[in-house]
């Protein structure tokens, strides 16, 4: 069971560079980490997976984008959240691996016709310790809602969950224990916790060979 960061943003989208990161990401007790439009995945002692953010307003615009070289080469699609026929429509799309900034949309933008598909196709959804970070106020505790809401649809329909730090240098990275105390804000449990960090590789694997970069 690997232990996963699901998105950080490395130099140069981001302030750190990856091999930094990757070195903080170990001290931190994680094993591997997703680098968002990283294509230089040299690190040390860390398994390091390219992600890709897909931004649509369509299913039809998500197809032709998954077809590109660049998002082909990549280990694990994002797709940006958006209204609800858009999110209903968008887990079923099979190259696409997770649905992300589900907390930036309105509130049952992601129902349970669209958990229900996420469960059926395997399509996780992530949950962002950013906004809980970064947030305050009444802009928090939506987050904070927006990821309670998802967390009781994903217990009655069983869709994988990941939890990424979106870190965009060293600073904004956290340890698998505050993971844990951030996510229990909006009650998700230890053990729930456990499963989303090591959700990536079921998502990724087998359909690509593992890559140890260091």
């Amino acid at each position: 069971m690997k232990i996963t960061d699901a998105s950080v943003c490395p130099y140069p989208a981001g302030d750190s560079t990856l091999a930094r990161m990757a070195l903080e990401a170990v001290e931190l007790g994680f094993d591997s980490l997703v680098a968002l439009g990283e294509e230089d995945s040299q690190s040390r002692g860390l398994e390091v997976l390219r992600g890709v953010v897909i931004s649509a307003a369509s299913q039809k615009e998500v197809i032709r984008q998954v077809r590109k070289p660049t998002v082909r080469a990549a280990d694990v699609v994002f797709v940006n959240a958006g209204d609800i026929s858009f999110n209903r429509a968008v887990v079923s799309v099979k190259e696409v691996h997770v649905v992300r900034n589900i907390h930036a949309t309105r509130r049952n933008a992601f129902d349970h016709v669209a958990a229900r598909s996420a469960a059926d196709h395997g399509t996780a959804v992530d949950i962002s310790l950013a906004p809980i970070i970064q947030y305050r106020g009444r802009r928090r505790q939506r987050a904070l809602q927006r990821y309670a809401d998802i967390l009781t649809l994903q217990r009655r329909y069983g869709f994988p969950l990941t939890i990424s730090s979106g870190a965009r240098s060293i600073l904004e990275q956290r340890s698998v224990r505050e993971t844990r105390g951030l996510c229990a804000l909006f009650g998700m449990t230890g053990a729930e916790v456990s499963e989303a960090l090591s959700s990536i590789g079921r998502l990724v694997e087998p359909a690509r060979p593992v890559r140890v970069v260091g």
